[in-house]
Parts: structure tokens; C-alpha cells; sequence
């Protein structure tokens, strides 16, 4: 079967119709669904395919929608497309036919063996049993990561609309940190100051505190892709990404909802009200930073 064909969708939209708030959330890494072409030409089994999830980080979020939060959610594996990854960021090494010069985009994730399409992982090396035709991933970029894009853009755009200013909340969980400076157990990143205004950094940042967790921001990471999109403060348009340590809310084997499940739900929904309560305040002068 074409992998162009394959279901499901791309994504899941949660929340109401419209924009209730000014707050999109998106869920780029928690997919789990890997189609059969996909595991056919892969060497690694899916066990290995699995650990590059940011497992069941879509669970994370169901009292931010309650609150009032739209959700843009990924449904197709990290490892069948990566959706904070621009298209050009992908391995020449697993391309038929080699690209020409310069259409693709070097980066540190590519380099990592992480770019659009994963090349290798550390649970097992190199993804794939040979070099993918150039056709087969375009299909993956125009059944998952084109519409999932288009999906969270749709979202800002209708939040500007009803609000005059959006939030992008870009969810990921991370490995846990061990031998960083306080071992951050949540990290928030806007680019450096490029994809938000820094007081909502400060605000998602300031809940975490005040819940108990050790966070930094933009150290070890700083957001990616999707900041990189749809993150234009001038326009309104602010993103940041947070990241949460699995630890917080996975089993001790990290694969299945831990007891710490329903705290990190409480605390997500705590940021999105924080972040929409802000941008709702009627004297919000830093939309247009």
C-alpha cells in the first residue's frame, strides 16, 4: 500500500469550534500510529521506533482544552515524519535519488540522525534497511506535516480573528535531565527571544516554579521548527515550547501514565490559564513586541 494512501489523518483538533481563547496547543511528537509500509522498510522493530516518541505527551493536555485551549494533536509516528522539523531538514544519506545541491537544510538535529524523516536513533542505529525514494517522502510531508501546519496556523489565525492575539504552547516531554545545572525538570524556550514576548515565557516559566519543579528556559532547549513558523510577535503571533521530564508523569519503565499523570495535567492547565489570562488582560501592551 502507498504510504500516500494510508490512514488516519494527520492530526485530531480538540476543543470547542472557533477560538474560545487566544491559546493554541500543539502536540507534535506523541503519534502512534506507524503504518505498515513505514515498518516494512524499517531494520529497527517497533520497540526501538517507539523511543523517540514524546510518549503519551498527548495525555498531558486535556484540562488545558477543558479550560478553554484549541489543540492541534499529531497522530502519525515521530518516526514516520518529525513535525518540528522543516521539510528540508532531512539526511541526504537516506534519499533516493541523491538530492541536488543545496535543497536540503543542514542542522545539528540532522546531524543527531533526527531530521524531517529520522535517520538513526539511539535504541538501535540506522532507521532504515535501504535509502527511501525521493516520492515516498514527499508522501510523508503531504499526509502528516503540511496539514498539521496548515491545522495549527488555521488555529492562530482564528484566535487573532475573535482575540487580537494568539499563544502557541508547542508540548514536548523530555529524557530526564542528569548532571545539568538544578537538573531542570521543565523547560521552557521562545528562540531566544525571537518566537514570543518574554513575560509569556515568564508566566509559563513562574507556574512551573510555583507547583514545586525545577525549570529553566532555553537551556537545553530552545524550541525548534514550529517556534520558527508560527512564532512572529510583531504580528501577535507568539510561540514558546515547553518541555516536561517524562519522569514527572510516566511509569518508572516510561511507557505507560504514571501517578504523576493528573499533577502534570493540573499544571499544563495552570500555564494555558495563566497565558490566556494574560493575554486577555485588557492593558496586554506586549502582544505587538
Amino acid at each position: 500500500m502507498a504510504e500516500k494512501q494510508l490512514e488516519p489523518v494527520a492530526y485530531s483538533r480538540l476543543g470547542q469550534v472557533g477560538a474560545r481563547t487566544p491559546l493554541v496547543i500543539a502536540v507534535p511528537h506523541a503519534g502512534r500510529h506507524y503504518p505498515r509500509a513505514m515498518l516494512a522498510a524499517a531494520r529497527l522493530p517497533l520497540e526501538a521506533l517507539e523511543t523517540i516518541e514524546d510518549r503519551h505527551a498527548d495525555l498531558l493536555i486535556a484540562d488545558a482544552v477543558q479550560a478553554g485551549a484549541t489543540a492541534i494533536v499529531a497522530r502519525m509516528a515521530r518516526s514516520f515524519v518529525d513535525l518540528n522539523r522543516d521539510e528540508r531538514e532531512l539526511d541526504p544519506a537516506i534519499l533516493s535519488p541523491p538530492p541536488p545541491p543545496g535543497a536540503l537544510l543542514a542542522s545539528a538535529k540532522v546531524t543527531g540522525g533526527l531530521g524531517v524523516v529520522p535517520s538513526r536513533i539511539a535504541a538501535g542505529g540506522a532507521i532504515w534497511k535501504a535509502r527511501l525514494p525521493a516520492e515516498s517522502i514527499a508522501a510523508r510531508l503531504a499526509l502528516a506535516h503540511r496539514p498539521y501546519h496548515a491545522a495549527i496556523a488555521t488555529a492562530l489565525d482564528e484566535a487573532i480573528a475573535a482575540h487580537g492575539v494568539a499563544i502557541l504552547l508547542d508540548c514536548h516531554s523530555m529524557p530526564s535531565i542528569v548532571g545539568a545545572a538544578r537538573n531542570p525538570q521543565i523547560v521552557v524556550g521562545d528562540r531566544h527571544g525571537r518566537s514570543s514576548s518574554a513575560r509569556f515565557v515568564e508566566i509559563a516559566a513562574r507556574t512551573a516554579r510555583q507547583a514545586g519543579l525545577r525549570v529553566a528556559t532555553n537551556s537545553p532547549y530552545a524550541g525548534g521548527h514550529t517556534l520558527d513558523r508560527h512564532g512572529r510577535p510583531k504580528a501577535r503571533r507568539h510561540a514558546i515550547q515547553i518541555e516536561l521530564d517524562r519522569a514527572l508523569y510516566l511509569d518508572s519503565a516510561q511507557r505507560d501514565p504514571g501517578p504523576g499523570l493528573a499533577d502534570m495535567r493540573q499544571l499544563i492547565a495552570a500555564i494555558a490559564t495563566a497565558l490566556i489570562a494574560e493575554a486577555t488582560a485588557p492593558n496586554m501592551a506586549i502582544a505587538a513586541e
